[in-house]
């Protein structure tokens, strides 16, 4: 995306219901509830004595790549919604097992 141009300003014209409103929110919340789980093992691995760089970098590569897949989400796209709300809070899930 151009910089300096948001994402709001990309979309095009769409007249939302309550229902839908509540499913795209939910699945962005699950995305970020994903990123959020790479933040804990981010945050994990820093604060052990020999933090593996390898395990900061590949996290940080998962934020970035979660945070397009979050732009790509469409609100008039029913399957894709109820597919990402699935994959990403059961991906939260398994990455904070992974750290637990």
């Amino acid at each position: 995306m151009p910089k300096g141009i948001s994402t709001t300003d990309q979309l095009e014209p769409h007249e939302w219901s309550n229902e839908e409103t509540a499913a795209y929110e939910a699945a962005v919340e699950a995305v970020n509830g994903a990123v959020g789980a790479y933040s804990a093992v981010i945050s994990a691995e820093e604060s052990k004595t020999n933090p593996d760089q390898n395990v900061i970098a590949d996290a940080l590569a998962a934020q970035a790549r979660l945070a397009g897949e979050r732009e790509g989400l469409r609100s008039s796209d029913r399957e894709q919604i109820a597919a990402a709300r699935a994959r990403y809070a059961q991906l939260a899930r398994e990455v904070m097992a992974g750290i637990t």
